[in-house]
């Protein structure tokens, strides 16, 4: 059952809301198991359930939490073993948020360690495995969110978006993914990575769910001075008439694409031409090199913001008296992927590189805006695939080069601050397939409003549960 479902159901008090939890920890203690897409449930969720104002707008929905989004009082590892038994003292503000308007935390959820990987296989405790395919990934960063999701452990998530990863696997997973403008939503309570691109956003199976989230997570928030004063405003949007639009679809993500996507893509653009879109091709020209500044500027700020692990503050500290020597080997239990990016990330830092690389790199990603600024001028939206390919199987990507280049089509929009919504648009054989549309600055309803169109247009065809529902 889709949230939006659920909660109106509650409001009318055909179940309640400890009888929803009681279901859907009853179903991630039976499935869970095979997918591994939790890694902590909130014992409390039953009491909690219990005490819920029955009046609030999201009282009793359950929602899964990516584990790099504090919640007070409930482990928070980052998938990580130097915050392997760290409890937050406070809470996020997104996740406060939904507490406030009655939202069950169920548990948090599996991930790359630090948000590092694009298939959930870097977490320091296990990988998640896609519930269309077990032998496959769900996609990273926040792969155990969109697992659960499409499992139907639960029918809302968190996750975060660095450089793709709410987006790529929600297409893995053939769920709704949506990167917000930066700002959008608070990032008070995200455990950082890189700082200028991290972003919380919301996975669900169906675009009212998304909206849901969005209209109570987004908003200002005094403790992030990146946060927006732009009220959300999504499922109002919703209900609005959809006017006339201009598609852009990318050239530059045309070629060297799977034939599922090929024809997930050209199904799709004959449905936009249905609802009325006009469709022109456009040239993004320096999206193929997006890539590439990317993976200069996320690790040069993941040095510095992994630079609080080192013993003396909280997480795991290493035995010993000597203060460097500790600290050598407490930064030790990092992950080989974060070792990896943390030696990147120094490296283009470091005096007599900072103006070869990361300079470079910070006036690429002016230019890569400019360039957008100047495609919404022509167009109203870009229609993009996610991925070139739907799920690819477990230790399919030794290199870590080849794993980088999983985030092809969507680090554009990260470094471009633009909001970026992946939807469920095929299949390839039994695989989910994704494709992406993204806005100007700030018109992140804009998304929402084309991608229920979309949705409603195609009968909710490519929207599946692998493995049943709870309800």
């Amino acid at each position: 059952m889709l949230a939006h479902e659920l909660r109106a159901r509650l409001a009318r008090k055909e179940l309640s809301p400890k009888e929803v939890a009681e279901a859907y920890l009853k179903r991630v203690q039976a499935l869970d198991p095979g997918l591994g897409a939790f890694l902590t449930l909130n014992e409390r969720v039953l009491e909690e359930a219990e005490r819920v104002d029955p009046g609030l707008p999201l009282a009793g929905l359950p929602v899964a939490v990516k584990d790099n989004i504090v919640t007070k009082g409930l482990r928070t590892t980052a998938g990580s073993r130097l915050l392997e038994t760290f409890i937050p003292p406070y809470e996020a503000t997104a996740i406060a948020r939904l507490r406030a308007l009655g939202a069950l935390v169920l548990g948090k959820t599996n991930l790359d360690e630090f948000g590092m990987g694009s298939s959930t296989e870097h977490s320091a405790f296990f990988p998640t495995k896609n519930p269309f395919d077990p032998g496959r990934v769900p996609g990273g960063s926040s792969g155990g969110s969109a697992a659960a999701v499409a499992a139907d452990l639960v029918p809302l998530a968190l996750g975060s978006d660095t450089g793709g990863s709410v987006r790529q696997p929600a297409a893995f997973c053939g769920v709704y993914g949506l990167k917000p403008t930066y700002g959008r939503v608070s990032r008070y309570g995200l455990i950082a990575y890189a700082s200028s691109l991290d972003q919380i956003g919301p996975l669900a199976r169906s675009v009212r769910d998304l909206a849901l989230l969005m209209d109570a997570m987004a908003g200002f928030d005094p403790l992030d001075a990146t946060s927006l004063d732009l009220p959300p405003r999504f499922q109002e949007a919703l209900a609005e008439p959809l006017s006339p639009l201009r598609l852009g679809v990318v050239r530059e993500a045309l070629s060297g694409n799977s034939p599922g996507v090929e024809r997930a893509l050209g199904e799709a653009l004959e449905v936009f031409r249905t609802l009325g879109f006009g469709i022109k091709e456009v040239s993004w020209p320096t999206l193929p090199l997006a890539l590439n500044a990317y993976y200069i500027l996320a690790p040069a700020e993941a040095s510095a913001n992994l630079a609080r692990y080192d013993g003396t503050l909280y997480g795991y500290r290493a035995e010993g008296e000597e203060l460097w020597p500790v600290v050598e080997a407490t930064r030790g239990r990092f992950g080989l992927e974060v070792k990896r990016r943390i030696l990147v990330g120094t490296f283009v830092l470091s005096s007599g590189y900072y103006e070869a690389y990361y300079a470079r790199a910070q006036a690429f990603r002016r230019r890569l805006r400019a360039e957008a600024k100047a495609l919404f001028q022509e167009v109203d939206l870009l229609l993009l695939p996610t991925t070139p390919h739907p799920a690819f199987p477990l230790g399919g990507r030794p290199d870590p080069l080849a794993m980088y280049r999983e985030d092809l089509y969507t680090v554009g929009a990260s470094l471009a601050g633009l909001p970026a919504l992946s939807f469920p648009a095929g299949f390839e054989g039994h695989l989910p397939v994704g494709l992406q549309l993204v806005a100007p600055w700030g018109q992140d309803e804009r998304l929402l409003r084309v991608a229920l169109a979309f949705e409603e247009a195609t009968d909710r065809a490519f929207l599946r549960t692998p493995l049943g529902e709870a309800f």
